[in-house]
């Protein structure tokens, strides 16, 4: 992290030294620059704005990264800078453009950091005078009796997650109510930990006046590919009964697609590497084991993941989003270690800086 930005610590108002500096490193990344519409004319009061956003929202923001984190905030200083301020000054800013509650998709696999870009787009966006509501895709499960007939149906279905386990009516009436500007609304929620961890529907949530929603899930978005694709497709998808799997949930995406067309905008979470999620689940199981809670061998951990790349294989789902610009408005390339690399807009790549 730049000295300039730690100093934001101890100033009480801007200076054109230290300002200078946040103006020299913002105009630096032109992916980021684009990505958030920023320009030699605007960069000024970009910062200017940043800067009183930060120190607005920065208590809140440092109990979170101690509470639900648990890491000191001064770690996160540059990714608050550099991505989410302006990730939430943007959402806001369409939210206002739209005239009406905007629902921002959010897609990505285990370990991206779905559920901490929500915990911190929701401060911001609080601060910034929105009502700000986190809906998950789990959020949508069929109760347990739903899905425990579903399974006798299709045994394949060994865990929830995949296309066909979640309610796309009762989402698809949820973000409906929501955009129409409906209050107060009922929103779903879902409990894993109910029958020894198989989950179940708990008491819904109700809400008013939402302004945004942030609807994440692993498959957000998601839409379905060319069947030839199952012709020759990559590891674990290996057998006659493994490629008929991925044939079928590839069908059952068809069912999701009035859900993503409740989209506004879709942002995707994009890990340099997709095995990263296998290597980021053997980490937490193993925290989770060191603590003295249960936790999964590798062998079951691998047996899980394999699961749902048998559903959709990130390496055939992936990227004709990244090829279609229509469809994912942003992109978010994580790092090993669960940081935000770059972000950028569909179409455009290192080579385009």
């Amino acid at each position: 992290m730049n000295a300039w930005l730690q100093d934001i610590f101890t100033i009480t108002e801007l200076n054109p030294t230290w300002q200078q500096q946040a103006i020299d490193a913002t105009l630096t990344d032109k992916l980021r620059t684009k990505a958030f519409a920023i320009t030699p004319e605007n960069v000024e009061e970009v910062i200017e704005n940043r800067f009183h956003l930060f120190k607005s929202i920065y208590p809140a923001f440092s109990q979170f990264c101690q509470t639900n984190l648990q890491i000191r905030p001064a770690k996160m200083l540059g990714i608050l800078w550099d991505y989410w301020l302006p990730l939430g000054i943007k959402i806001a800013s369409q939210r206002q453009q739209l005239g009406h509650p905007f629902i921002q998709g959010i897609l990505g696999g285990q370990g991206t950091g779905k559920t901490t870009m929500c915990g911190v787009m929701k401060i911001i966006l609080s601060q910034l005078g929105y009502t700000c509501l986190s809906l998950s895709l789990d959020d949508l499960y069929k109760t347990y009796s739903d899905r425990l007939i579903l399974q006798q149906q299709d045994p394949r279905l060994i865990w929830r997650g995949p296309p066909g386990t979640h309610d796309v009516d009762l989402g698809l009436h949820v973000l409906q109510q929501i955009h129409q500007g409906n209050s107060p609304i009922v929103v779903p929620r879902f409990d894993k930990s109910l029958h020894q961890g198989a989950g179940d529907r708990t008491t819904s949530k109700i809400v008013h006046n939402i302004d945004i929603v942030l609807f994440e899930g692993w498959f957000v978005g998601v839409e379905p590919i060319n069947q030839v694709v199952f012709d020759h497709p990559p590891p674990p998808i290996m057998t006659t009964e493994d490629k008929k799997f991925a044939r079928d949930m590839n069908l059952k995406l068809h069912d999701y697609l009035p859900l993503w067309n409740q989209l506004d905008s879709l942002i995707m979470l994009h890990p340099q590497d997709y095995r990263l999620s296998l290597t980021w689940r053997k980490q937490a199981e193993h925290q989770m084991i060191a603590t003295g809670k249960p936790g999964m061998s590798d062998t079951q951990i691998e047996n899980f993941v394999n699961f749902f790349w048998r559903t959709l294989h990130p390496e055939l789902f992936i990227p004709p989003l990244l090829e279609t610009p229509t469809i994912v408005d942003l992109v978010i390339e994580i790092n090993c270690d669960h940081l935000w690399n770059k972000i950028y807009q569909p179409g455009l790549c290192a080579s385009n800086k």
